[in-house]
């Protein structure tokens, strides 16, 4: 254990050693910062372009660019050998998501810290950047809209009786409950029979209760149709 610790310390300062004790470090660690890139990406994933392909090539690829920094060592001209190498090999995957060439970088990064030995640089560089995406995804940051989704109600006129009931009041009420931002997008006008179609942009207090709000609305008397289509979270509405 105190020789773990002291080849941590001194990695960074001292010539890259090439020794099997050195190499077996250098591939357990890759193994294990990979294992973090790749179960944060994994969580923070949104959207419909997963690929558990491209989670398990995160963590292959951490190991295996750590041991490609050791193939090459010092050498120059095992650089180019290799570089000309890689070349011949064309790579037709095309990422659908610029987050997911972050990501590729990232493991890059780590993965040629760990193969030079500079053990430090690999661990606290991978905690910084975990803990930036925990940032951007508790922050939602860069998102722009104040809506959650689309919001159609299908309302009848006023019901007849000595009390005639507007549902347009108990939709306003309902929206004014659940909503924080509420935007009229269109209004359709049909016949008596059918009544009036509107939609809503619904910016929602508590985007968990958007079942309630739809369930309310659909007991209200003079309104025949709901639907609520809920935005994804890497698309503005």
């Amino acid at each position: 254990m105190e020789q773990l610790v002291r080849l941590l310390e001194t990695s960074d300062q001292s010539l890259a050693s090439y020794s099997l004790e050195s190499i077996v470090l250098s591939l357990l660690l890759a193994f294990v910062l990979g294992q973090v890139i790749a179960w944060v990406y994994a969580w923070s994933h949104s959207g419909l372009s997963y690929s558990r392909s491209f989670t398990q090539s995160l963590l292959l690829m951490t190991i295996v660019v750590s041991l490609v920094m050791y193939v090459i060592g010092n050498s120059i001209i095992t650089a180019f050998g290799l570089l000309g190498a890689l070349a011949l090999i064309r790579f037709r995957n095309v990422l659908k998501d610029t987050r997911d060439t972050v990501f590729v970088f990232i493991a890059l990064v780590v993965g040629m810290s760990v193969g030079s030995q500079r053990y430090l640089t690999a661990i606290a560089g991978t905690v910084a950047l975990v803990s930036v995406v925990f940032y951007l995804n508790w922050t939602a940051f860069g998102t722009l809209g104040r809506f959650d989704g689309y919001l159609t109600c299908r309302v009848l006129g006023a019901g007849g009786g000595d009390e005639p009931r507007d549902p347009h009041a108990d939709l306003t009420r309902l929206l004014r409950r659940f909503c924080h931002a509420v935007k009229l997008v269109s209004t359709r006008q049909s016949g008596e029979e059918e009544g009036s179609e509107f939609v809503y942009q619904v910016g929602l207090r508590d985007r968990e209760r958007s079942g309630q709000l739809v369930g309310e609305l659909r007991q209200v008397e003079g309104i025949r149709h709901v639907s609520f289509v809920m935005r994804s979270e890497l698309s503005e509405v």
